[in-house]
C-alpha cells in the first residue's frame, strides 16, 4: 500500500458534506435551551445535595444528542450503524429523584428536535416545559409527612403519648409498633398543623416516655 492509496481510501469518499452554518446555528441553539433547562433546574430543585454535576449533564446532553441527531440526518446509511452503535451503551447513573427522569429526558428530546432542524418547536415546547415545571415544582400541595418514633416503657404512657399526639397533629396512621422487654416502640405517620413541631417536647416530658423522636418521611419507610 502506497501513500497515495490511503487517500484513496472509502472511507474519505464516503464522508458526507454538511454546512458548517446550520452546524452552527444547531449548536448554538442546544446550547441556549440547554441552558435555559439548567436554570430551570437549578430553580425547581428543591433537595437537600444539589448536584452542579447532574446540573451541567442536561447542557451537555442537548448538545450531545444535537450532534448525533445532525450526524445522522445527514447520512442513511450512519443512521443505520448509529442504531446499533448506541444500542450497546448502558447508563449506570443513580437517578436520586424521580424529577431529574424529566430533566434528562428534556435535554435529550430537545437535542433531537434541534438536530431534526425543528428549531421553532424546541424554543415553544422548552418555553412552555419550563414555565410548567417553574409554576408547579415548589409548589406545595401537601403537607409533608413526618415520622413520629416513641418509646415508652409501658401501656399507660403509651396511650397518654398517643392521646397527646392525637390532639396536635392533622393525621396520622401507624407504621409499626415493636414490643419486647424493654418496653414498646411505636411509629406512625403523621402530618402537623402548620408544620408546629412544640408538641414533641411535650411527648418527651409525659412520665415513661423514654425519648420521642421527629424525622422527615420522604416516602421510602420500610417496615
Amino acid at each position: 500500500m502506497t501513500f497515495n492509496d490511503i487517500f484513496k481510501s472509502s472511507f474519505l469518499e464516503s464522508i458526507t458534506e454538511f454546512s458548517a452554518a446550520d452546524t452552527l446555528i444547531a449548536m448554538v441553539a442546544a446550547l441556549v435551551i440547554g441552558m435555559f433547562i439548567f436554570v430551570v433546574y437549578k430553580k425547581t430543585f428543591n433537595s437537600v445535595m444539589y448536584s452542579t454535576g447532574f446540573a451541567m449533564t442536561l447542557v451537555g446532553m442537548t448538545m450531545v444528542t444535537t450532534l448525533v441527531i445532525l450526524a445522522v440526518t445527514s447520512n442513511v446509511v450512519l443512521s443505520l450503524g448509529m442504531v446499533g452503535a448506541l444500542s450497546i451503551v448502558r447508563f449506570r447513573a443513580a437517578i436520586k429523584e424521580p424529577m431529574e427522569i424529566v430533566y434528562l429526558f428534556w435535554a435529550v428530546a430537545a437535542g433531537i428536535v434541534i438536530g431534526a432542524g425543528m428549531l421553532p418547536l424546541a424554543v415553544i415546547g422548552s418555553a412552555i416545559i419550563g414555565v410548567i415545571l417553574i409554576l408547579f415544582a415548589n409548589k406545595k400541595i401537601h403537607d409533608n409527612p413526618y415520622l413520629l418514633i416513641l418509646n415508652c416503657q409501658d401501656e399507660n404512657a403509651e396511650n397518654t403519648a398517643l392521646s397527646l399526639m392525637k390532639e396536635a397533629v392533622k393525621k396520622h396512621a401507624v407504621k409499626s409498633k415493636t414490643v419486647n422487654a424493654q418496653g414498646i416502640e411505636f411509629t406512625a405517620e403523621i402530618r402537623m398543623k402548620d408544620g408546629e413541631t412544640a408538641f414533641v417536647n411535650r411527648l418527651n416530658e409525659i412520665a415513661g416516655v423514654e425519648n420521642a423522636t421527629l424525622v422527615s418521611y420522604n416516602g421510602e419507610y420500610m417496615s
